[in-house]
């Protein structure tokens, strides 16, 4: 596989076994505000039965869940990590759920891809799905 063009990813039935496994998910870069697909995101999902866990640098909390600065301060598994930062933030988040060492899955939304990210965290042993929005896959399972 060329990983420069060709992006990592789930196939459609490991995506669909991710959200079987999954209970609990950090969304890094939920925004407070009701207007961004961020807030959409995380409101449908946890109106579908995830915990979720907002990542933000600012308030204390959204969508009535505290808030939570970075994913080291997070004091309980984290099953998936969704990520709606640039594309060069998610290296960083990587590094984090490998630091972390409990994260199941890192999911980027739609536009965000980034390669060297992905691989690093398939080599950790983390599912990895790229360009994807949890809230579409998830309502057409």
């Amino acid at each position: 596989m060329d990983y420069e063009t060709a992006t990592i990813n789930s196939s459609k039935e490991e995506i669909k076994e991710i959200f079987e496994n999954t209970k609990t998910i950090a969304i890094v870069g939920l925004s407070p505000d009701p207007s961004k697909a961020s807030n959409m995101v995380g409101s449908y999902l946890k109106s579908a039965g995830f915990k979720i866990v907002p990542v933000y640098p600012k308030g204390d909390e959204i969508l009535g869940e505290k808030v939570y600065k970075t994913l080291d301060e997070i004091p309980f598994k984290i099953d998936m990590v969704d990520v709606f930062r640039k594309a060069e933030v998610i290296d960083t988040v990587v590094d984090a759920c490998i630091k972390r060492g409990d994260i199941d899955c890192v999911w980027t939304q739609l536009g965000l891809v980034n390669n060297s990210a992905a691989l690093k965290a398939k080599n950790a042993g983390i599912k990895v799905v790229q360009d994807y929005c949890t809230k579409i896959e998830h309502a057409y399972m």
